[in-house]
């Protein structure tokens, strides 16, 4: 096993290396890169503080808020920085669910939430809170009149992402906030897939609340944003000091929101142009392989999708053996969530869809960023084909499919 591990590292170590995993993280760009740094150096003062350095980070900090609410069309005040999207998603949910005064609590979701959704609402079961998981459509969409109907005296909460993690799906949350106004009832909706890639306006959504992580839009880790509607009651998760307007205590991380500002800010500057190269690209990659690999498929393809995403299966073959192909080859791509690799159950997202389980597995997510191009797209098409007719080659699973 050593020698076969050195002798990967080897091979990684020699070919041209090419990102096609941006659902699970995105490189920190240059310009965020720039801004970040000049923080790290220059704004190192507490914001809490009355001096010149504290006060200097204030701004810096009040300025980055400006720029993130700017981007989904919010006020400032209802910006909350904080760790990234899994933290953002706990505080929305606890945070609203925590500060009903109902005696029984209903909360609706679904059952293609990423985990930081899905084992949140776990947690509130076990607090006693009734959970009502909706299923979705072939494609992965949510049925607006299913959210309707599911709508009870009790419900307190609904979370839906906007756009899936896997497929890139994206669900009618425009439609579901009309429907939560009308009832009176709070809505969040996780948008780390879906900001940076198609527009969004909390006020066209009709969101309380809208979850956002700087590390899928080119920020660093460890620095997100949640958009809490003025008059959602919300309790904190923590318990410290005032910051955050008594929602998210700790020391502020300065440096992190104002790379998170930046990336906010360019984001949404370059979305039409970026968003329109993506779809391109990435219907070039799923043409160039669905021609030339039979048994395979595009999962939840026959709905709107983000641009920059695309989930395909190939009969007959593990997921897992295809990443580690293509990795090999100098290509990164994913079966799927990152937060949950090295998993044994195949994607509760795609069993959702109503796929086997077998066919689950044999699905690759390829998501697509500002670093690719038509050549780098080409090439791990020719990459794909390769892997998948030496893998099927190899699979007794494909030897006799139809």
């Amino acid at each position: 096993m050593r020698v076969d591990m050195a002798v990967r590292i080897e091979v990684i170590a020699v070919v041209n290396r090419f990102y096609f995993d941006h659902n699970a993280t995105t490189p920190v760009s240059s310009e965020v890169l720039a801004e970040h740094i000049e923080a790290l150096r220059e704004v190192y003062g507490n914001a809490s503080s009355i001096h010149h350095n504290g006060q200097r980070a204030k701004q810096a900090l009040e300025e980055a808020r400006r720029r993130v609410a700017a981007a989904i069309g919010a006020e400032s005040r209802e910006i909350v920085f904080l760790s990234g999207g899994t933290e953002a998603g706990n505080l929305a949910i606890l945070g609203v669910v925590r500060a009903s005064t109902k005696l029984r609590k209903h909360v609706i979701t679904s059952v293609i939430e990423h985990p930081a959704v899905m084992n949140t609402c776990a947690q509130l079961e076990r607090e006693g809170v009734e959970v009502t998981y909706l299923p979705v459509s072939p494609g992965g969409v949510v049925d607006p009149d299913s959210v309707r109907q599911t709508l009870r005296e009790d419900t307190v909460l609904v979370t839906l992402m906007h756009a899936n993690n896997e497929t890139g799906t994206v669900q009618p949350v425009e439609a579901i906030g009309r429907i939560t106004r009308e009832a009176g009832i709070a809505f969040h909706s996780d948008g780390v897939q879906a900001f940076g890639k198609i527009p969004v306006g909390v006020n066209t959504l009709g969101v309380d609340l809208y979850t956002i992580s700087g590390h899928k839009i080119y920020a660093p880790k460890g620095v997100g944003a949640l958009y809490v509607r003025k008059g959602t009651k919300l309790v904190p998760l923590l318990f410290g000091g005032h910051h955050e307007r008594d929602r998210r205590p700790g020391t502020e991380n300065v440096p992190g929101a104002v790379a998170l500002g930046c990336a906010a800010a360019v984001a949404v500057r370059d979305l039409e142009a970026e968003s329109s190269r993506l779809d391109a690209l990435r219907n070039r990659l799923e043409r160039a392989i669905l021609e030339r690999v039979p048994h395979s498929g595009v999962n939840g393809g026959a709905v709107a999708r983000v641009p920059n995403t695309t989930n395909i299966y190939f009969d007959g073959v593990q997921g897992e053996a295809m990443v580690i192909a293509l990795d090999l080859a100098g290509f990164a791509v994913s079966t799927g969530s990152a937060c949950s690799s090295g998993a044994v159950e195949p994607s509760h997202v795609l069993t959702a869809l109503g796929l086997k389980k077998e066919r689950a597995r044999a699905s690759l997510r390829f998501s697509l960023g500002r670093s690719n191009t038509a050549a780098q797209v080409d090439a791990l098409a020719e990459a794909v084909v390769e892997a998948a007719g030496r893998l099927r080659s190899l699979s007794p699973a494909y030897a006799h499919h139809d």
